[in-house]
């Protein structure tokens, strides 16, 4: 692997911790999933965001090691502490799904990563906060319909349904079930079932 990778940097004059990403990458793809582990390990090791992601997924998924959500969440929270957008997603819904409920600073850590992603274009993260303003303790419906809003404009579906029931029942804007219907059909035109019951209702 060191040959390899330095070869890769010589051709390329890349940086090792990249060279190991991409060869991490290319093993994955090839189905060698204990191969890309170790190169997205050797770089993740070295500070490499894109590769601390990486080995993030390869615990969460258990893909070339074995399966530890605790490991996962550590190499996802140093790729989001270096502004990885999909890894603020990911790092803040193993907060927020495997959280003490008493953790109220896992639940204000996890707001925070989550709405980095989301204005980082993260289509996930909008949609999950969409839900999490509009169904939490103390709801936030503009902020939720907000988020909703721009997932629903990255081509979210669900999020683009869930935007029609606000305009439908009046949340966090004010009732206008013309335009309830619009974005229904905008849903079910993208294969969104739920929205295909309320076309048809």
């Amino acid at each position: 692997l060191e040959e390899a990778a330095f070869q890769l940097q010589q051709i390329f004059r890349i940086d090792i911790s990249i060279a190991f990403n991409i060869l991490g990458i290319e093993s994955m793809r090839a189905g060698r999933y204990r191969t890309a582990y170790t190169c997205f390990k050797l770089a993740a090791d070295r500070g490499y965001s894109k590769a601390q992601f990486n080995v993030g997924l390869c615990y969460e998924h258990g893909r070339g090691t074995e399966k530890d959500l605790e490991k996962a969440a550590f190499y996802y929270y140093h790729a989001a502490s270096s502004c990885h957008p999909m890894a603020q997603y990911r790092y803040a819904r193993c907060l927020l799904c495997h959280r003490p409920e008493s953790e109220w600073d896992s639940l204000q850590k996890a707001v925070t990563f989550l709405e980095q992603a989301a204005m980082a274009g993260i289509t996930e993260a909008q949609a999950y906060l969409g839900v999490f303003y509009m169904r939490g303790l103390q709801p936030k419906e503009k902020r939720g319909l907000k988020y909703l809003l721009l997932a629903a404009k990255n081509g979210d579906s669900q999020s683009r349904y869930h935007v029609g029931v606000c305009y439908e029942t009046g949340l966090g804007v004010q009732q206008d079930l013309a335009e309830a219907m619009r974005h229904y059909r905008q849903s079910a035109a993208a294969g969104n079932r739920n929205a295909q019951q309320r076309v048809q209702a």
